[in-house]
């Protein structure tokens, strides 16, 4: 009405409909949609001769990611990287988390061992590569011992936080029961210190990860390093690829198994209880 009456103006409803859609659409469709327009972005690129020789067609990779695939000296490759890996992360776990638990749980040898852990911390695995190097060769054990060194940090300090960060008010309750230290250490300090010590467990293991393929590539020790390094003098770059592509899955598969295995054993964690009820 125009006589004395309020003019109403109404956006037109299409205007919020695409964003609707939008919204409706799952996050791994939107991720996956990003991934095969970006490949399909570098394919174009590569073929028009835009990018360098050096970057291929993403077809040419996917090519040789199922050769390689289908051969068994990649698979024997895998297994050494592999092997080295877990040999050091466990060496970690071993020490870190009993001499976590140890320094953690006393002020005074927390306090007497600070300035040497804050020291030694900050070492870059690369930095002790030529020791490990002339104390081991550079077979198998050096990678373990690089790994081991790199994710002992890790899990050292993650079980160390967890442990001190136990909340005091339970702390002072169960000494006011008049339970034993076995038991305080049972009921209290260990579950409250599991979620620190996972979470350091996910990060030694990608730091070990990378730790072992990067001194196959700098050492030329045997593993999945190596092959990368063979197949770049060699000059076949869709193969090089593919094998760094082989790598990041190997990455991906370690962090989602940790992650499932930490959600079935710590399932009663007030962190997994919130992400399940949001």
């Amino acid at each position: 009405m125009i006589n004395g009456a309020s003019l109403q103006v109404r956006e037109p409803a299409t205007s919020v409909a695409p964003v609707n859609a939008i919204r409706r659409v799952p996050t791994w469709a939107l991720q996956w949609s990003a991934a095969a327009g970006t490949l399909a972005i570098v394919e174009v690129l590569s073929r028009s001769g835009v990018l360098t020789e050096h970057i291929p067609p993403p077809t040419a990779v996917i090519g040789a990611l199922a050769d390689a695939v289908s051969n068994l000296a990649v698979w024997s490759r895998i297994a050494d990287t592999m092997m080295s890996w877990a040999g050091g992360l466990l060496i970690a776990i071993t020490v870190g988390v009993p001499t976590g638990m140890l320094i953690g749980s006393s002020q005074r040898v927390y306090g007497s061992l600070r300035l040497v852990i804050e020291f030694l911390r900050p070492i870059p695995p690369i930095a002790v590569l030529p020791l490990a190097v002339l104390l081991y060769g550079s077979g198998i054990q050096m990678k373990i011992y690089l790994v081991a060194f790199s994710a002992f940090w890790i899990v050292l300090f993650q079980t160390l936080y967890g442990v001190r960060d136990v909340d005091p008010v339970a702390r002072d309750t169960v000494r006011a029961y008049g339970l034993k230290r076995s038991d305080q250490f049972r009921r209290v300090v260990l579950p409250s210190a599991a979620f620190y010590i996972a979470t350091g467990l996910r990060l030694a293991a990608a730091v070990g990860l990378i730790v072992t393929i990067a001194t196959e590539l700098i050492v030329g020790s045997s593993g999945i390093g190596y092959a990368i390094n063979q197949e770049r003098f060699a000059g076949n770059a869709a193969a090089m690829y593919a094998l760094v592509v082989i790598a990041g899955l190997i990455g991906v598969a370690v962090g989602a198994g940790l992650r499932v295995l930490e959600r079935r054993v710590l399932h009663w964690h007030s962190a997994h209880r919130k992400g399940e009820n949001s």
